[in-house]
This record gives structure tokens, sequence and C-alpha cells, in this order.
């Protein structure tokens, strides 16, 4: 009875106040597409209300569906992480998602070794490690997991290193016709040139990237341009994350151009799901994850068609 009583305190949340919304100028931009993309929603927006079991894994298709208007979910693992082999608790993620009309896109697999270790007995396990991810993907309806290209030693060792480990991870989940994409997610992997080079070194059509609009870190007051970093990745994207901390009182990311990241997104050619993911703490989740969906909403009807 707890768990009904938050979730109907949180659906009641989202329903708040009106929220200021952005003026955005409208882009005399070649897209034929309607809509040029659609919008999801990564569930690491929710991490501080499923921490305090405000939100349950289980009614992530609920809260996102009928809290947001969104219709396609990212999950993230570590909020299921035990129950990876667990058939029972996957199919009913899978049934509610279906019963609500939601669409699971992808898993954020964190926690499961470097991909790129030095060491390769422990780079062999971390891929071991990553498998039962792509089976839950699989039975999900999954596109992709997401991992990370986590590596040591020099460049060009990292590089190697990480290529290795996603190309052996790759190779299994294209058995089961699904992409492994990396995020720039810290490390070299926040430096757009590695990580296109990964790319290009892996070489395979089943392995891709997640450029996220913000983690471009690199450490030690240090940041990688971030409009290059994603013009570096989407080509080789197969999810995109719209990343936002703050808002102006217009509405807008105070850290990032949204207009001139979705262009840059768009002109690439790419025309799927940008996820929502709301990491800021000036706002409550649910403030967040509603101000950067207007925010792209607006940005989405700025973009004109080409008659």
């Amino acid at each position: 009875m707890a768990k009904q009583i938050n979730r109907r305190h949180f659906l009641a949340a989202t329903a708040a106040a009106p929220i200021a919304v952005a003026t955005v100028t409208r882009l005399d931009l070649p897209y034929r597409d309607d809509p040029p993309f659609k919008i999801s929603l990564a569930q690491w927006s929710l991490h501080r209300e499923l921490r305090a079991g405000k939100v349950d894994n289980l009614d992530f298709a609920l809260v996102a569906k009928t809290g947001f208007g969104i219709e396609a979910i990212e999950y993230v693992n570590s909020f299921f992480k035990d129950k990876a082999k667990d058939s029972k608790y996957l199919g009913e993620m899978k049934k509610r998602a279906k019963d609500h009309g939601v669409k699971s896109l992808l898993i954020m697999c964190d926690g499961e070794g470097a991909l790129g270790d030095a060491d390769e007995k422990k780079r062999v396990t971390a891929i071991d490690n990553h498998r039962k991810w792509l089976d839950a993907a699989s039975f999900l309806g999954c596109h992709s997991i997401r991992v990370n290209a986590q590596s040591s030693g020099s460049w060009e060792e990292q590089r190697k290193r990480a290529a290795d480990g996603l190309r052996r991870l790759t190779e299994f989940g294209a058995k089961q016709n699904l992409n492994v994409i990396v995020e720039n997610h810290g490390g070299l992997s926040s430096n757009g040139k590695w990580l296109a080079e990964v790319m290009k070194t892996v070489d395979h059509e089943r392995c891709g990237t997640l450029p996220d609009f913000g983690n471009f870190d690199l450490g030690e007051g240090k940041w990688y341009d971030r409009y290059k970093g994603v013009s570096e990745l989407m080509p080789y994207a197969k999810a995109v994350s719209a990343k936002s901390h703050e808002f102006d009182k217009s509405g807008n990311e105070v850290r990032t151009d949204y207009v001139r990241m979705v262009k840059l997104v768009l002109n690439a050619g790419y025309r799927g799901w940008i996820g929502i993911e709301y990491e800021g703490d000036q706002e409550t989740e649910e403030r967040g994850i509603k101000l950067t969906k207007q925010l792209l909403e607006r940005v989405r009807s700025g973009l004109s068609k080409k008659k």
C-alpha cells in the first residue's frame, strides 16, 4: 500500500504548477521528417526518486507515460542489478511497458568491469559480465545496451584495448540483433576524437555511440568542447542523450545551447529518439524532466520543413 501512495504522490507532483518554457527562434533547416526526432526518457533522470523508494523500477514505464506523456524509455541496470537473469521479473517489466504502450529502447550498463582492461583476463570477465545484459535487452525488446569504454594506459593503448573488448562484446550482441553503444562517460571516452577513433578501430556496424550533450568532463577542470564532441560522435550514433542540469527563467538549459546541439544531431542524418537525462539539483526530478521535454519540444517545433 505504501508504494501505491508514493506512486500517486509522484504522479500528482508531475502535474504541478505550469512551467515557463523557452522561446526558440524558428530554424531554417531542410528537415522533411515529421517529427524529425522523438523524445524518450532515460531512467537516470529519476535516480533520486528510485533510490529513495518513491518510484519502483517496475513502475518506470507507468511514470514515463502517465507522468510525462513519454512513450519510450531507457533503463539503467543499477536499478535492477540483481534481476538480469530473473525471467519472472523481466517478464513483469516487459508486460508493464506493453500495457502502457511504452517502448523499451536500451539498457545502460555500469559496474560490470572495464571492457578495455589492461589485464586480458579481467577484460574477458568484463565481456562475460555484460552478456547477461544483452540477454535481458533482447528479452525486453531493446535495440541496444549502452556500455563504457573504460581502460588505462596511453591514448593508443586505451584505444586498442577498448576496441578489443567492444568488438568481442559486439560480436555476441550481433547474434541477437543488438547494438553495443558507447557513451562519452568519463576518462578518454569524454574526448570525442578518441572515442571516434575507437569506433573506427572496432569497425562493426553493430557498435556505435550514444552522444551525451554534457558528458565531456576530462577531469582536472578541463572540458572537451561539447559541440565538437557531439559532431565527432554522431556518425556512429544509435541513440542520443539530451543531458540537462539547470535552466534559466525562459526555460533554456544554461550549459548547452539545445538549438545548436539538435541541429548538429539532425544534420548528421539522425532521426531516432533523443533521450531526456535530467541530472540537475536545482529542480525536482519531475520538474527537471518536464523542463527538458518542453525545451526539446520547442526546439522541434521550430524546425522548418523544406517545401
